[in-house]
């Protein structure tokens, strides 16, 4: 443990050089996070999730879907998640005047990057902080092996509950009659 180490806050973002979109910052426990602009085939995959949950929210008018939002928790915890979804509930009361989101969203998308330091922090730091701050559902995405992992909330905490490839299909108890077949994200 680094006495006094220095812990970063949302409000420090604010300061960080915008250099178009190369580089995205994020602060998970007071821990700055810097990441690369991913891969397309990363940026392919959430957008065929993000045009499919928009279609199903167009047609349902439940919620909406986003992609690649900030989301404040805390002043120690803001996240850019790659695609969300939330009910027009929390649509409504959890949005900043400067258009991020100060709730949890319902479900959160995160396709996962290259590097095991990434996995890590998608699969067990996220999923840790999505669950403390309410997050129902949480999906991370693997362009690479082509499979979803579904985490449902349980007990205040995210658990697996399947893990999709193939022709399966993906759908929530969160969105009634929506369905999308594994392949078809990775196309």
């Amino acid at each position: 443990m680094v006495a006094n180490a220095v812990r970063w806050t949302v409000q420090d973002l604010e300061a960080m050089p915008d250099d178009g979109g190369w580089k995205r910052y994020e602060v998970i426990d007071g821990e700055l996070i810097v990441t690369r602009a991913p891969h397309i085939f990363h940026q392919d995959a959430a957008g065929n999730l993000y045009f499919e949950l928009t279609q199903w929210s167009r047609k349902s008018q439940l919620g909406k879907a986003f992609n690649t939002p900030g989301v404040i928790f805390s002043p120690n915890d803001g996240v850019i998640p790659d695609v969300v979804w939330v009910s027009n509930a929390r649509l409504e009361t959890g949005v900043d005047e400067s258009g991020h989101f100060t709730v949890a969203p319902e479900l959160m998308i995160e396709i996962l990057s290259a590097g095991k330091l990434n996995e890590q922090r998608d699969k067990e730091a996220k999923r840790k902080l999505y669950s403390l701050y309410g997050v129902q559902e949480y999906w991370v995405v693997d362009w690479r092996l082509k499979t979803i992992e579904v985490y449902r909330r349980n007990q205040a905490q995210l658990q697996l509950v399947c893990t999709l490839l193939g022709d399966d299909s993906l759908t929530s108890p969160l969105l009634p009659d929506f369905a999308i077949a594994i392949d078809q994200v990775f196309r």
